[in-house]
Formats: C-alpha cells, sequence, structure tokens
C-alpha cells in the first residue's frame, strides 16, 4: 500500500548562483504536523514560479522514496533529507512507471489528480549540487509528477494513499515524460496523449505540435518545445552571390534581387517565408556583421528575392542602401526557417506590421501561382500609404484568388489615403478588429511584425480564440529573453564579452550584431552568450529541453554534455555546446 511519509513546505527566497540572483522554492522541509491543501498550494508553502512550475495543474510536486534510494545509490551519497528533490510529498510506493496521467489519489481528506511529470529545470540541480540532474531525471525515467487538487483537505505523513480513479489511457507518467524529452517517438502513444484530459494545458500544446510534425507538415522535428527551428539548409557557411537588381518599393524600403556568380549555377529553390543572412564588412578590419532577411518571393527560379528597411541609427540598411549596387557580391548563407507555408486546405490567414509584410508575401506569392482555392485572410498594418511597401503587389494577388479577403489597418492615414481602396480601418489592429472580421477557427495564422505588434496579436488571436497549435510566428528582432526564475538582472545593450578578449575561434550573434572569441572559461555557448547580454532562453541548461535551440548559420560545435535527443541538423543547443571553430549563431 501507498504510504505518504512527508509533507514539505518551503517559501521562495532569492540565493547567488552563478553570478546571478535566482528566486525559488526549491527548497523544502519536512513538516510534523498535518497540513491543509488548497488549490494553489499547502498551508505553509508557496510557488516560486506559478509559470514554470506553479498553478493549480502543478499544485503539489511528488517524489517516490525508492528513487531516493536509487539516486543514493548511484551517486553514492546518503546525505539526503525529505524535500531532498523540491518535493511537496515524499511518499513510499506510486512509481513513476505504474502511475498515470489523470490517476486520482485520496490522501487523508484530499483527493488528488496527476496532471504532468515534473518540469525540467536547473534548479533541482542547484538544490542537489548536481547540474545534470534535469537530465538524469528523465534519462533514468524517474522525474516524478504533479497533482492538481480536485478536493481541499487536510493530510500528514503516516496517511494512507488509496486510488479513486484510474486515468484514461493507461499513460504512465514515466512514459509520457519520455514522449516529451527522449527519441524513438511511438505515433500511437501520441495519439493516446492527446485523448487526455488532465494533461496541463502547457503538455497538450507540445503534443499537439508534435503531432503536426509527425503528420509531416514541415515543420520542426525539435520536440514541439519551440516552432520553426527549421530543416537541414542548402549549403553550409557562406557563398557569394551577385546583386543583379535593385528597386525601391518606399522611401525607406528596398528590394535586392540575388542570383549565383556562376553562369550556370542555379540556386536552390527556397520555401515562401524562409530567410537569407547576409555577411556585411561594415567595418575595414573587422569580421562581417550578420543580418537576415527574409524572401519575398521564392517562386523566381535560381534567385533570392530580399526586401530591407533603412532605419535610423541601421548601419546594415546604411550599407546595403548606400554602398551595394548591381554587379556587386554579397556573402550570404543558405535559405533557412521553419516560418513556412503548410499544404493542406484549411483556411490561411496572413498577418502583418511594417516590414513583416515581406515572408507573408512570398506564402501569398506561393498561393497565388497555385491558383489555390484556399480562403485567404490578408491583413497588415501600417502608418500610412506612403509606409505600405507592395501594396500594389499584394492587391494584384488578392484579386487572383477566388476567395481571398483583405484588412489594411493604417493607425496615422495621410490626406491622400482614400478609405476603401488604399486602407480599410483607422487605427491599430486589435482583438474587436480582428473578431469582426470573422477569422475562421480552424485557420492557419502566420504573425510577422514589430515586437509590440506580435506581443499584441499573441494576446487578440487567443482571445479569439485560435489553438496555439494553429498560429506561427517569425520576429526579425532579438529573441525574447526566457530566464526562469532569475531576477534583478540589469538590461544592457549586446556588447564583447567582459573580462578581454578570449584566444579562442570567434562566436557571432546575428540578430544581436556582436561578437566574441570563445574563452574555456566558459562552459556553453549559453553561458558566453549571457557575457555579451546577448537575449537567450534556457530552462534546464542540461540538453533536455530544447528551449535553448537556435539556428546554426555558420560553423560546427562539440556537445558535453550530450543532450538527451541532438536537435536537427542545421540547429544547436548553445545550453550544452562548445564550438570547434568559428561559429554564427541566429541570436
Amino acid at each position: 500500500m501507498a504510504v505518504l511519509l512527508s509533507v514539505n513546505v518551503g517559501r521562495p527566497q532569492d540565493i547567488q548562483w552563478a553570478g546571478k540572483v535566482v528566486h525559488t522554492a526549491i527548497w523544502k522541509h519536512p513538516v510534523m504536523d498535518r497540513r491543509v491543501v488548497r488549490r494553489l498550494d499547502i498551508d505553509g508553502d508557496e510557488q516560486g514560479d506559478k509559470v514554470g512550475h506553479g498553478g493549480e495543474q502543478r499544485a503539489v510536486l511528488v517524489y517516490q522514496i525508492e528513487s531516493y534510494r536509487y539516486w543514493q545509490h548511484e551517486f553514492g551519497r546518503s546525505d539526503f533529507v525529505f524535500g531532498q528533490f523540491g518535493e511537496n510529498l515524499t511518499v513510499s510506493g506510486l512509481p513513476d512507471d505504474e502511475v498515470c496521467i489523470g490517476d486520482r489519489y485520496r490522501i487523508g481528506t484530499a483527493l488528488f489528480e496527476v496532471t504532468q511529470p515534473r518540469v525540467t529545470c536547473y534548479r533541482v540541480g542547484i538544490r542537489m549540487g548536481e547540474p545534470r540532474m534535469a537530465a538524469l531525471l528523465v534519462a533514468h525515467h524517474r522525474p516524478g509528477f504533479y497533482f492538481r487538487v480536485l478536493e481541499e483537505g487536510e493530510i500528514g505523513a503516516g496517511d494512507a494513499i488509496t486510488k479513486a480513479a484510474d486515468g484514461p489511457e493507461r499513460l504512465t507518467v514515466a512514459d509520457a515524460d519520455a514522449l516529451l524529452y527522449l527519441p524513438g517517438r511511438n505515433p500511437e502513444t501520441l495519439a493516446r496523449a492527446l485523448r487526455i484530459d488532465a494533461f496541463s494545458p502547457g503538455w497538450k500544446t507540445a503534443f499537439q505540435v508534435m503531432a503536426e510534425q509527425m503528420r509531416g507538415t514541415g515543420w520542426s522535428e525539435d520536440k514541439g518545445l519551440i516552432l520553426n527551428s527549421g530543416a537541414k539548409a542548402a549549403w553550409q557557411g557562406f557563398r557569394p552571390l551577385r546583386v543583379t537588381a535593385v528597386q525601391r518599393k518606399t522611401d525607406t524600403v528596398f528590394v535586392l534581387e540575388l542570383r549565383s556568380t556562376g553562369v550556370d549555377e542555379h540556386l536552390p529553390t527556397a520555401l515562401p517565408g524562409q530567410f537569407i543572412t547576409l555577411r556585411l564588412p561594415l567595418t575595414d578590419g573587422q569580421p562581417g556583421v550578420l543580418r537576415s532577411y527574409s524572401l519575398t518571393d521564392a517562386s523566381v527560379p535560381g534567385c533570392y528575392v530580399i526586401a530591407v528597411k533603412r532605419e535610423a541609427h541601421g548601419r546594415a540598411g546604411d550599407y546595403l542602401g548606400g554602398h551595394v549596387h548591381v554587379g556587386d557580391t554579397l556573402d550570404a548563407a543558405a535559405p533557412r526557417g521553419g516560418f513556412v507555408l503548410r499544404d493542406g486546405a484549411q483556411p490561411v490567414v496572413l498577418l502583418s506590421a511594417g516590414i513583416g509584410v515581406t515572408p507573408v508575401l512570398a506564402m501569398l506569392r506561393a498561393l497565388a501561382d497555385l491558383k489555390s482555392a484556399r480562403p485567404v485572410l490578408w491583413i497588415h498594418a501600417a502608418r500610412n500609404g506612403a509606409e505600405r511597401a507592395f501594396a500594389p503587389e499584394v492587391q494584384a494577388l488578392l484579386h487572383g484568388l477566388p476567395q481571398a479577403r483583405r484588412l489594411i489597418a493604417f493607425s496615422q492615414p495621410l490626406p491622400g489615403d482614400r478609405l476603401g481602396r488604399d486602407f480599410d480601418v483607422a487605427g491599430r489592429l486589435d482583438f474587436q478588429r480582428l473578431q469582426a472580421f470573422r477569422i475562421p477557427l480552424d485557420a492557419d495564422v502566420y504573425v510577422c511584425g514589430p515586437e509590440s505588434f506580435m506581443h499584441d496579436m499573441a494576446h487578440a488571436l487567443a482571445a479569439i480564440p485560435i489553438p496555439p497549435g494553429h498560429i506561427r510566428t517569425e520576429r526579425f528582432a532579438p529573441i525574447e529573453a526566457y530566464t526562469p526564475g532569475v531576477i534583478g538582472q540589469p538590461k544592457r545593450a549586446p556588447h564583447p564579452s567582459a573580462g578581454g578578449p578570449g584566444t579562442g575561434p570567434r562566436v557571432s550573434f546575428a540578430r544581436s550584431g556582436v561578437s566574441a572569441n570563445w574563452d574555456d572559461r566558459y562552459g556553453s555557448l549559453l553561458e558566453l552568450a549571457e557575457a555579451c547580454d546577448v537575449n537567450v532562453r534556457w530552462a534546464c541548461r542540461t540538453g533536455v529541453c530544447h528551449t535553448c535551440i537556435t539556428r546554426l548559420v555558420r560553423g560546427g560545435v562539440r556537445y558535453n554534455p550530450e543532450p538527451l535527443e541532438r536537435p536537427s541538423e542545421g540547429n544547436v543547443l548553445i545550453c550544452c555546446s562548445r564550438p570547434t571553430g568559428e561559429v554564427d549563431l541566429d541570436l
């Protein structure tokens, strides 16, 4: 019979770790008295991260004494105490390879339901003094799991644990954990997971995305935890391309047409929505600066067409607009990115703002070339007609599609802009305007634009509501940082690493516009990026969750530790890799 051995509680505290301040409640201590379990936590306990590790779906973390003994043997340690793994309930019984998602258990007067395996996170490594712990829990099939509280009640050490109901599909915690984090996924197991309502929303979304990938829609094969990582590039590194045409679209936007430098050499075909990266020699004697530009047209054989916007103080735009002419050559990396139009009969929503029109314009061209019968909704935001690039092309393409509708919003229309001809609504796009435009709930939505626009559209689409698995996004700016638990970090512009240059190979961060020589004082490319104040995303820091996955524009890496599953070719996990030579990263 399963038994509750210890109730462990702890409130968040700020600790020093690796030069950072981390806000965490990973330290739990056992209590001797009985405690009331509530919807969000246990009396005397508090969640330090209500988004990643908390909330009602992850109210109570459970770990087994049998796993304690397993790890004591593995590590040769005898210093474990209740709460050692950050769990609220230390139990005897309830093994991860027998407990199933959706199982319900009664302990004392409270009723619980199993919602998901433990979140993989670096903080359990801090608590254990073992940085690899997040990966080890997954690799050894001993993650532990979360309860949500169906009925609040009182519990205490010594209480019997009785099963109240079996979960549907009989998918064990260990199998669910392996499905998300380990290679060799079984489509039948995934189908079972998709039928379980008890899973937390985040895991449901991850499995929905994974299902799309397994159906061969061309999306990333990197666990479904991030979108748009893309497939293998047509060539590695950079090759020279010749500028064959330059065309101005607005006062600030111009188009470059690029072709192969070889007479009989054709460029590989790109997919609509992909981008290329250029290496620009902005400063004599210095390494080239990397900038990525979406292709506006993927339909011209042997030709890449990009649009460039000249921004105030934009060095790359000024260089391309002022120094590059027909006949010049530019170093270019192969088309990349998984922000591509997928096949199907469902409606397509192309939603953009400003220069974010470029990748969705390529998608619109592809639909027009196919004379697609799919419903197409073109939604675009600009200040006014003078700043709306590609307006004539877009209008002609929409006229060629039998089920096309458009919504053009001008936030500051000019006196010459005509309502109904040049634009459809005055003001900014918001939930009310998108709702009134009647976006089908089964549509595939592709979104690109400035960060503020992306933020607003994410909330508007969620409110409609468009399922998360149907929304694809592309960003030109550096990614939004995700550093769970880290607090008090000053916001600084990216810069070469402090402490002087290293002596190793050069690492360039393309989106951030900085580079630094590698130094072995850094444990990983992630640590170098942090030293340069480049925006990064991570969670486990040991090659499990793929949150840190980054496009590898050029170069190679070696892994230490080896990730539980390597990313698809052309991508890299920066949390556990070091460069083997010069490296260019899409960060």
